[in-house]
């Protein structure tokens, strides 16, 4: 029989707000890390003790916006930033086509299937998220951005599509625009110098939807247009729901662009977002959010390349053959083949966006061989971490070094989140665009010369 449903009392509001401001100040005194970001950042990263404590930390930065449009965040030495184009809805993920037009998906997570629940763990949750700037509707939307002037900014946009289901990743193979959808990889006729598209979508993959606990589907096609890839994060933090909910999930699929035939290319990446090919074309890369609920210090997110038929741990162990506790029943067989990933970004730094520095015509170091990395932000970490972009030199194809901040200053004095970067991506001259998704801009770094 239907279970009866609580209805607010007049006072909902307020009692609300009294919960969440108790479940903060509890969250950000549980505990504090006690090694610095710089520590779990690397290709061997420290990995303390899990610390479980009963209630986890919970460090909300809220977002209050950039305070003026001469706001901005701050560059790297040797480089500045302005403006690509403001007033955006949500702007997640970028696509430079190759007349230098830049597309920008518009997007926020999907509305939860009726009768998902979740309970009370959900609906904090939701309450935190709507405080990170994450819980906004969606545009469902792409548009078009171009600056045909080259001064930097797109004195030009057009809606390219609209009508989408939380879109994210975008790939361009000849003349047909793939979109990943929360629930689905669609393909569109696309022609150079089209500011508007009117055909419906073409379905090529069904993708994991449903709850979609991690809804965002990254997407990337092979250096030779056969293939695309497509990254699906879990449905869970540690697999709580079962791991039915998961099937297909945590992973980077390959599908064929021509029939949709796909597989799990790699597998127990908890949630791969951004990816990008070397420099050299052939190994592909992925950044990874890894869980939640082990402490200020673990786990730290990374970055890898991605072998086929690869196994990264998720759920049963964490940074290579580090086993989960919390996962029952245990694997161990399969955490003895668990990939140790090859560099770790510090712990809760939520990184999403990638791009590799090829055709960057940004001052040394940012020229050379590496990746560029959006770090949207933690939440589950105290004191804060991310909320920046860096970027990871290599050397030889592999990471190299530490990382080096190329734009700072999302965070204010007060802890408050001005804006939070999410997708990256090196545009035709060179200059490296960020999307900001908390200040609703998109970001154009370049020389100072």
């Amino acid at each position: 029989m239907p279970q009866p449903q609580l209805l607010p009392s007049p006072n909902w509001r307020a009692r609300t707000a009294v919960g969440l401001t108790a479940l903060l100040a509890l969250g950000a005194c549980a505990e504090s890390a006690r090694h610095s970001v710089a520590e779990g950042t690397g290709p061997n990263p420290v990995l303390p003790a899990p610390n479980k404590t009963l209630i986890p930390t919970v460090n909300v930065a809220p977002v209050v916006g950039w305070p003026s449009d001469a706001a901005a965040p701050t560059p790297a030495p040797g480089t500045r930033v302005t403006a690509f184009a403001r007033d955006l809805a949500h702007p997640r993920w970028l696509l430079v086509l190759p007349n230098g037009d830049v597309l920008v998906a518009e997007s926020a997570a999907p509305p939860k299937p009726e009768g998902s629940g979740g309970g009370f763990k959900a609906w904090v949750t939701g309450l935190f998220m709507k405080r990170a700037g994450a819980a906004v509707p969606s545009a469902n939307r792409i548009t078009l951005l171009r600056d045909a002037d080259g001064d930097g900014v797109a004195e030009f946009r057009s809606v390219l599509l609209s009508g989408l289901h939380s879109p994210f990743g975008m790939a361009l193979v000849g003349e047909r625009l793939f979109v990943a959808n929360a629930d689905a990889v669609l393909g569109f006729p696309y022609r150079t110098g089209d500011t508007t598209i009117g055909a419906p979508g073409t379905p090529l993959v069904a993708l994991p939807a449903g709850v979609n606990h991690h809804w965002t589907k990254g997407l990337i096609a092979s250096p030779d247009g056969q293939r695309l890839y497509v990254s699906v994060g879990s449905n869970s933090n540690v697999g709580e729901r079962g791991m039915a909910a998961e099937e297909g999930r945590a992973a980077i699929w390959q599908v064929d662009v021509a029939t949709g035939a796909h597989r799990l290319f790699a597998t127990g990446l908890r949630n791969p977002v951004g990816m990008a090919w070397d420099a050299s074309g052939r190994t592909l890369w992925t950044v990874v959010n890894e869980r939640d609920e082990l402490g200020s210090d673990l786990v730290p997110d990374y970055l890898t390349s991605v072998r086929d038929g690869g196994f990264y741990g998720w759920p049963y162990s964490y940074h290579g053959q580090h086993v989960d506790a919390r996962v029952q029943p245990a694997q161990p067989a399969l955490v003895a083949t668990a990939i140790t990933p090859d560099y770790a970004l510090g712990p809760h730094t939520a990184s999403l966006g990638l791009a590799s520095s090829r055709g960057s015509a940004l001052p040394a170091p940012f020229v050379s061989e590496g990746m560029f990395i959006g770090q949207h932000g933690s939440w589950n970490r105290q004191p804060h971490s991310g909320y920046k972009v860096i970027f990871v030199p290599f050397q030889a194809g592999r990471p190299a070094g530490m990382p080096v901040d190329v734009l700072t200053g999302f965070l204010n004095a007060d802890g408050k989140a001005q804006g939070r970067p999410v997708g990256v991506a090196i545009d035709r001259r060179g200059g490296l665009l960020v999307a900001d998704d908390a200040g609703n801009v998109v970001w154009r770094v370049s020389s100072e010369r």
